[in-house]
C-alpha cells in the first residue's frame, strides 16, 4: 500500500515499533519502578504517591483480589475520579490478573446497570458519593464484593479525617449506606498487606480492559483491550513524543510533569496520561474536579508543568477563566489535543496566551486509542488530525470498501498492534467493524494530503443531507464557533419538508447581545447556500459527554421533543 506520511515523518520517528520488551502491563510497570523507584508518581490535593509507594499500594490491593477466590481474568469494574485510589486499584486489578471495567463514576443507574450486567463484573470499587445510584441496581447485577473509599482515604492525617468529615457532615455529598455490606478501601489495603501476593503469568494477547465505548449510538459495547493492544499503543506515542520534538521541547525521563484533568477512566487519559507518562517516569498531576474551573486554575498557578492533555471544550474553559492568563508557562513543553475537533480560533487563542502549539491528535476506543497524531515541531495549529504513529496503516475508502486517491474524502480505515481485539460478547459487531485481515472501519470521514495529513471531516453518521447535498456539521460548526460573540456550538439535520433535512445550530453566547440575524450573516458570508443554518436557538449549556464532546443525538432529541 502506498504510504505517503513515511516520506515526510518526523526526524528520529520510526516506520515500525520494535518487539515489546514487556511481557504484560504488570510487567511494565514493575520495571518502571524499579527505574524511578523514589520519584514521585501521581499527586493529588497536596499528597503524592512515589512510584515505590505506588507498588507497593497495588500489590496490597492486587493481593486482597486475589483472596476473594475470583476466577482468573474475573471483571473488576472502578468507578472512581481522579485520585490517588485510581491507580492503586487500577494496577491493582491489573497485577492481580483481572481484567478492569473503568466506568463513569457520573454515569445514571441505568447505564451503570448496563456496564455491570454485560461485563459480568463481580467486584465493584466506588466512591462514596456515588455509593447510592449503585445501591438502586446492585441486586440486578452480578456484583459481590463491594469495595468503598472516600475522597480523602488517600491524603495524609489530619487531612485525610478533616476532608472526609466535611465532605460527609457538611457538605453533605455522600449519600446514606449500609456500610457492613461493603469493604472500606483502606481496610482491604490492610488485609492484603498480611497475605503473599502471588504474579499471575500473563502475555499480549490477554485481555487487560473491557473499555466501554461511549454510546453516543446506543447501547456502549466493551471493547477488548489486550495487554499487547495497551503496550503498543504506549510504545508509539512515546516514540512520537519523545523522537520527534525539537530540542527545547524534548521530553526527559523522570523529569516531566503531566497534568490530568480529563478521567482516567477515559481511553485518552488512560493510554496518553497514564500509560505514556508512567513510561517517562512522569509526575501525573490528577484534577479530580476539572469542572471547577477557578479551582482548576488556582492548581495550575502553583506549578511549573511540562505538559497538558485535553479536548476543546476543557481549553476553552480554562481560557475563559480569570486568573488563567497569570499562570507561568516557561516550562510547558506539549499540549495535546484529541477526543473532538479542535476549534482553530481556541488553538489561536491557546498559543497566544500559553506560547505552546496545541498538537491535534486522533483515536478511538477500539484503537487504544490512538491512530494518528501532528508534528510536534509545527509552529502553529494545522487544522490536521496528523500522520499515522508507527506500525499504523491508514487507507481512505469510499462506500463499497474501495481505497480511494490522495485528496479524495471516505471513511477512515485503519490497521495496527493497537486495534482491539474484539467486542466483548458481541461477534457480529466485531465481525462488522474489523475485517479478516485487521481493518478497523472507524466511521469517520477523512482526507488525506499528498505528505500524509489526515483531516477529519465528520463522522458518517451525523453526516447531513440538504437537498442531496451532504453537509457535514463540524464545518457548520467551526464557523459559527469562529463568531466572536459564540462560546460553543452544536449542529444537526432535522427533518424538512422542501429539503429533506435541515441544519440547525444550538449556540451559547458569549456576547449576550447576539441575535440569530446577525449570526445567519455571518454564515451567509463564509457558507455556500445550502450549509447556512435554517434553524438557530440559543441555549445556556449543550448536552456533553464525559470528557466534553457535545453529544449531537442528545440536541436531535431535544429537537424532535420540541417539535412533538
Amino acid at each position: 500500500m502506498v504510504k505517503p506520511w513515511l516520506a515526510h515523518y518526523p526526524e528520529g520517528v520510526p516506520e515500525f515499533i520494535s518487539p515489546m520488551e514487556y511481557d504484560s502491563l504488570a510487567d511494565f510497570f514493575e520495571q518502571k519502578v524499579k527505574q524511578f523507584g523514589d520519584k514521585p508518581a501521581f499527586s493529588n490535593m497536596g499528597a503524592s504517591l512515589s512510584y515505590t509507594e505506588l507498588e507497593e499500594h497495588s500489590r496490597n490491593f492486587a493481593s486482597y483480589l486475589q483472596a476473594l477466590d475470583l476466577q482468573p481474568k474475573t471483571r473488576i469494574a472502578i468507578k472512581l475520579p481522579n485520585t490517588l485510589q485510581y491507580p492503586i486499584v487500577l494496577l491493582g486489578v491489573i497485577r492481580a490478573g483481572m481484567i478492569a471495567v473503568n466506568t463513569n463514576p457520573l454515569y445514571t443507574g441505568r447505564e451503570l446497570l448496563h456496564q455491570l450486567d454485560d461485563s459480568g463484573a463481580r467486584v465493584i470499587i466506588v466512591l462514596d458519593h456515588f455509593i447510592d445510584v449503585f445501591q438502586a441496581i446492585q441486586t440486578e447485577t452480578k456484583v459481590k464484593h463491594t469495595i468503598v473509599t472516600s475522597l480523602g482515604d488517600m491524603l495524609p492525617w489530619p487531612k485525610s479525617t478533616l476532608t472526609n468529615f466535611v465532605v460527609k457532615h457538611i457538605k453533605k455529598l455522600v449519600p446514606p449506606y449500609d456500610y457492613q455490606q461493603t469493604t472500606r478501601f483502606n481496610e482491604a489495603l490492610n488485609i492484603g498487606k498480611q497475605l503473599s501476593f502471588t504474579p499471575p503469568v500473563l502475555n499480549h494477547d490477554d485481555t487487560a480492559f473491557l473499555q466501554y465505548t461511549g454510546g453516543t449510538t446506543g447501547l456502549s459495547k466493551g471493547a477488548m483491550l489486550s495487554h499487547g493492544n495497551m503496550l503498543s499503543n504506549m510504545q508509539q506515542v512515546d516514540l512520537w513524543i519523545t523522537h520527534g520534538s525539537p530540542p527545547e521541547t524534548t521530553l526527559h525521563a523522570g523529569e516531566e510533569i503531566v497534568i490530568t484533568a480529563l478521567p482516567l477512566y477515559h481511553i485518552f487519559a488512560l493510554t496518553a496520561n497514564f500509560f505514556c507518562f508512567i513510561d517517562l517516569g512522569a509526575e501525573n498531576i490528577l484534577i479530580t474536579n476539572p469542572r471547577d474551573m477557578p479551582g482548576f486554575v488556582k492548581i495550575l498557578q502553583g506549578l511549573k508543568f511540562s505538559c497538558i492533555t485535553g479536548v476543546n471544550t476543557l481549553f476553552d474553559g480554562l481560557i475563559h477563566t480569570p486568573g488563567f492568563d497569570q499562570i507561568d508557562f516557561s516550562s510547558l513543553k506539549l499540549s495535546i489535543a484529541g477526543g473532538m475537533a479542535t476549534r482553530k480560533s481556541l488553538a489561536h487563542s491557546w498559543k497566544e496566551l500559553t506560547g505552546s502549539t496545541l498538537i491535534e491528535s486522533y483515536g478511538l476506543t477500539e484503537s487504544s486509542p490512538a491512530v494518528t497524531i501532528n508534528p510536534l515541531d509545527i509552529e502553529e495549529f494545522s487544522g490536521s488530525i496528523g500522520q499515522p504513529l508507527p506500525s499504523t496503516e491508514c487507507e481512505i475508502r469510499d462506500k463499497k470498501g474501495r481505497v480511494l486517491a490522495i485528496g479524495e474524502t471516505g471513511e477512515l480505515y485503519i490497521r495496527g498492534p493497537q486495534v482491539m481485539q474484539g467486542f466483548w460478547k458481541q461477534p457480529e459487531d466485531t465481525a462488522n467493524e474489523i475485517s479478516p485481515d485487521g481493518w478497523l472501519k472507524t466511521g469517520d470521514i477523512v482526507r488525506m494530503d499528498e505528505r500524509g495529513m489526515l483531516y477529519l471531516v465528520d463522522r458518517e453518521k451525523d453526516m447531513i443531507l440538504v437537498s442531496g447535498f451532504n453537509v457535514y456539521p463540524n464545518e457548520v460548526e467551526a464557523v459559527v464557533s469562529h463568531h466572536p460573540g459564540v462560546m460553543e456550538c452544536g449542529a444537526i439535520g432535522i427533518p424538512d419538508p422542501n429539503s429533506g433535512e435541515a441544519i440547525k445550530v444550538y449556540v451559547v453566547k458569549k456576547n449576550l447581545t447576539l441575535d440569530k440575524e446577525t449570526l445567519i450573516k455571518y454564515c451567509r458570508l463564509n457558507l455556500t447556500g445550502y450549509k447556512i443554518p435554517k434553524f438557530i436557538e440559543f441555549t445556556d449549556a449543550l448536552p456533553k459527554t464525559n470528557v466534553g464532546k457535545i453529544l449531537r443525538r442528545e440536541l436531535k432529541n431535544l429537537s424532535e421533543e420540541k417539535a412533538s
